[in-house]
């Protein structure tokens, strides 16, 4: 009911309240953020003196990733890290210790991330810097993917929030689907999965080899159901209002490759590590050693950006190297349809063994948890398994993969109204009657 030129107004005011409705003294750190990285970039884009600029970008960067360490990391860095390092006071041997904690400000890691490349595309003048320090908060905040993506880009999102969008069916009925099965997919596969993971990771001595198997590959299905769900409903919710986020998902658990995967699985940050840190690093125009650090770099910052623990660093670690592996052996660029099924399956190992490092609270739970795959053994766990979940389950994965080269809604659209209507109607019920009975927050919330 709005005039056009008010409407980005009430997205910023729907925005805030969205994040401060959480914890509202928190949204001073947004705040900052916005307004370090307006003004740094209108001095970027008016300065010509390049020391001056990289001075510049230097505060920026200093000021966004200060923070995020601050409450992300500082607490791990003080107890984890430090806690080894001993020192002589008194005569005594004491250890470094430290009781800082800090609740970790949500989203804190998609947006700091998202108004970096907006400071960087503008100190290489890829872009044009915004001149309205609100309509720039709007980027900066937008409801949808604010607290767990898709990490967008300045010149993808920007634009969008500002043009004129009529009413449109086919935006709310798009969008509408699209939350709908992302909805489905958290509610009736991920939080249903979820229980069954908890009971086996944390009693994973009382439970079988197969018990052990299962639970892994029920974790791969449980986070990614999770995440593609968010990232469903947040789509959706933009498209709703005529506004086009990037994918942020494409069938990973099809890929024949670490590298495939990759550009399958949580694409806008993958994306986002290859072009403001690979490329920046030399990328693939290196020697082989130089090239092999650099792979390394990025996927240990893409498993510490997750969390501060060392499991997530053995996350990428695992990706890092299995990644090198591949395309030192060429082993990923085998072209035989023989060797699609090997590929696949190598691929999936990696994979989900590194997801038991994610999911594990330390490292040695992680190798503990691995150890227990490798020989057989009965357990004395009692699993509530039941035949409706398995349902779900495969229901999930075959849908994934039917429209892994499509969308739901073009798979809908080709469909009779009636079909459409079923399908609607069968999502709604089983959203309603067989979601979880216990609340599991989205995974990536946390990061």
């Amino acid at each position: 009911m709005l005039p056009h030129r008010y409407r980005w107004l009430l997205l910023l005011l729907a925005s805030y309240f969205f994040y401060g409705f959480w914890k509202v003294e928190y949204l001073s750190l947004i705040v900052f953020s916005t307004v370090v990285d307006f003004y740094v970039a209108r001095y970027l884009n008016q300065s010509d003196v390049q020391a001056r600029r990289r001075l510049a970008l230097s505060f920026s960067l200093f000021s966004n990733l200060g923070l995020l360490f601050f409450f992300k990391y500082s607490n791990w860095f003080m107890n984890d890290v430090l806690h080894p390092i001993s020192f002589i006071s008194d005569g005594n041997l004491h250890f470094w210790n430290s009781n800082w904690n800090f609740l970790l400000p949500v989203g804190i890691s998609f947006y700091t991330f998202q108004t970096i490349s907006y400071t960087i595309d503008v100190y290489y003048r890829r872009i044009t810097p915004e001149t309205n320090p609100f309509k720039f908060a709007l980027f900066v905040s937008f409801f949808p993917q604010l607290v767990a993506g898709p990490i967008e880009r300045f010149s993808h999102l920007n634009h969008q929030l500002f043009k004129r969008v009529d009413f449109d069916y086919a935006n709310i009925q798009n969008g509408a689907r699209l939350m709908l099965y992302g909805l489905f997919i958290k509610m009736c596969v991920a939080d249903n999965i979820a229980p069954i993971v908890d009971q086996i990771f944390d009693s994973q001595d009382e439970a079988s080899t197969q018990q052990l198997w299962a639970g892994m590959g029920l974790f791969g299905i449980q986070i990614y159901s999770d995440f593609h769900g968010y990232s469903l409903i947040a789509i959706g919710a933009a498209r709703m209002l005529g506004i086009k986020l990037m994918d942020n998902f494409n069938a990973p658990y099809a890929s024949l490759s670490i590298r495939e995967f990759w550009t399958r699985w949580h694409i806008s940050l993958s994306s986002w590590f290859r072009d403001y840190l690979f490329i920046p690093l030399g990328g693939s125009r290196v020697n082989w050693l130089r090239f092999g650090v650099n792979i390394l770099i990025v996927f240990i910052l893409s498993g510490l950006w997750h969390g501060a623990n060392w499991t997530f660093i053995m996350w990428g670690a695992i990706h890092g190297f299995y990644y090198l592996i591949e395309r030192w052996t060429g082993f990923s660029s085998m072209k035989s349809n023989a060797m699609k099924p090997i590929q696949w399956i190598t691929t999936m190992l990696v994979v989900f063994i590194a997801w038991v490092f994610f999911r594990s609270p330390d490292i040695a739970s992680g190798l503990d948890y691995i150890s227990g795959l490798l020989y057989f053994h009965k357990g004395s766990l009692l699993l509530d398994w039941n035949v409706l979940l398995i349902s779900f389950i495969g229901l999930f994965m075959l849908s994934d993969l039917a429209f892994s080269n499509g969308k739901i809604s073009d798979w809908l659209d080709s469909k009779s109204f009636v079909s459409r209507w079923i399908v609607y109607a069968l999502m709604i019920y089983s959203i309603m009657a067989f979601s979880g009975t216990v609340n599991h927050p989205f995974i990536y919330f946390q990061f």
